[in-house]
């Protein structure tokens, strides 16, 4: 007889896609609980211990009761969860396109098998220096990406900006991969952001967390 798999679920909903290349769509987002980071500027800390366990059959129900064709897994860090890959697994089962973000610092290769020509985004968070995290970053992740998974850099300043710049650069990342760089909200102006963006001449992409614009940066469930 088969194990039911449950996950640590801190909530489950639908809005606007605020961030990466599908910014704007609607999605649902499974946002689960428990976070191995603890970056300084992080807007998620209620996802650390809040949560409710269910099955991963209960969470594909309330996904389907959502109505869109999009789904972000998301958190806290969702792979520190083992039910993580039997949810996208299922997931992909049920027709969905599938986002996962991940901060990064965990390995990538169960998640990145899954895909087989199926719809898996992974977004891989690069911690700059300013989350107090970048030590934690596993490098070798990058070889588990596709030319369709995307990376983000989250940036609190110039100096933020010019380490995620060299590690750009060193890794050729903006040759392979969709790069974002997101301003820490509420920290650095977006017009300060575009102005090194475009003083870089790399190929990256200003990443606004529409969520945040539309709703505030203290609104949980959008």
């Amino acid at each position: 007889m088969s194990m039911t798999v449950t996950l640590k679920v801190n909530e489950i909903f639908k809005s606007i896609q605020g961030e990466s290349s599908f910014a704007g769509k609607p999605c649902t987002f499974v946002r689960l609980s428990g976070c191995n980071l603890r970056c300084k500027y992080c807007d998620t800390e209620y996802a650390y211990n809040d949560y409710r366990e269910i099955s991963c059959e209960e969470v594909i129900s309330e996904v389907k009761a959502l109505k869109t064709p999009l789904v972000e897994i998301t958190g806290g860090e969702p792979l520190m969860q083992a039910g993580t890959l039997e949810l996208t697994k299922k997931l992909f089962d049920s027709g969905y396109r599938v986002l996962v973000e991940t901060n990064g610092s965990i390995d990538l290769r169960e998640i990145s098998s899954l895909r087989e020509g199926r719809e898996l985004f992974i977004i891989m968070d690069i911690k700059t220096p300013g989350s107090g995290m970048e030590e934690e970053i596993i490098w070798n992740n990058l070889n588990y990406l596709s030319q369709h998974d995307e990376i983000k850099f989250v940036i609190g300043g110039i100096g933020d900006f010019s380490w995620a710049s060299g590690i750009v650069r060193q890794y050729e990342l903006d040759k392979k991969f969709t790069i974002h760089f997101s301003p820490v909200f509420g920290k650095i102006k977006p017009a300060d952001l575009c102005d090194w963006i475009l003083g870089s001449n790399m190929d990256i992409r200003l990443n606004l967390q529409l969520q945040k614009i539309i709703w505030g940066d203290s609104q949980r469930g959008v």
